[in-house]
């Protein structure tokens, strides 16, 4: 399957809620996956949405492992991916959703390779993501991955926070919560040591990024499935709290 068919085959997948199946794409070249990649958010940007942020994948050293690969992976956020903190998400849509805390940090200044990425720092908030694989059963090659946008489905950001009021990012305490109960706990040391790490990784792997760009540095837990009806929240200790409600339209 070529470039601008598998864009378009996983462009219809999540319109269309129908998963495609993983490993019959043929596609095994990571350069390969990442013209996919392209071409599929480009699709969405010919529709009228615009690019809000730049995600990272397997920012986990165990997941890394898992995956037997070496490198982070990355995609793209769109505006049509946000829900306000506190809002609504409708998953009718989607295929099989997952959520996962992340942190976030909004660029001040453009963030260059080679530069101290905290420079280019101007906030950092609290932040849910939501995955949803356009491949049946989340399985799935590194470069299908790659090619369908790492999953990308939408994310909720909370109250954003000057780095002038934080103390070190390294090992904060995060939950994930549903509907009041415990699902998950982690620290944002999962996040390749320290998440400003994955900040340097944006920049060696995008180039450049400009002000404004909001990035999202990696999950800090496992994703854990999200159901229709289900109020979630993520709390990172010192940076407060985010949440979002599923349903499903009938």
């Amino acid at each position: 399957m070529n470039t601008t068919a598998l864009a378009e085959a996983l462009d219809t997948a999540a319109r269309e809620g129908r998963p495609l199946a993983g490993g019959a794409s043929g596609l095994n070249d990571i350069r390969e996956a990442y013209a996919v990649q392209d071409a599929l958010v480009a699709r969405r940007l010919a529709r009228g949405e615009r690019i809000t942020g730049f995600k990272l994948g397997f920012t986990s050293r165990a997941k890394m492992r898992q995956m037997g690969v070496s490198d982070l992976i990355h995609g793209r956020l769109t505006d049509r991916m946000e829900i306000a903190d506190g809002g609504r998400l409708d998953v009718s849509g989607l295929i099989h959703p997952r959520v996962e805390p992340e942190v976030a940090f909004l660029l001040g200044e453009t963030l260059r390779p080679g530069t101290h990425p905290a420079a280019a720092v101007t906030a950092v908030a609290p932040a849910l993501e939501v995955i949803d694989s356009r491949y049946d059963g989340f399985r799935f090659s590194l470069p299908e991955v790659i090619a369908d946008n790492t999953s990308a489905a939408a994310y909720a950001l909370g109250p954003w926070t000057s780095p002038r009021d934080l103390g070190d990012l390294g090992n904060l305490g995060v939950l994930l919560e549903l509907d009041g109960r415990l699902a998950e706990t982690g620290s944002t040391a999962a996040v390749l040591g320290h998440p400003l790490r994955a900040l340097a990784a944006a920049a060696r792997l995008a180039g450049e990024l400009p002000p404004g760009t909001v990035i999202l540095a990696g999950a800090a837990t496992a994703a854990v499935p999200l159901p229709p009806g289900t109020h979630v929240r993520a709390t990172v200790a010192g940076l407060g709290t985010v949440a979002l409600t599923t349903e499903e339209d009938a």
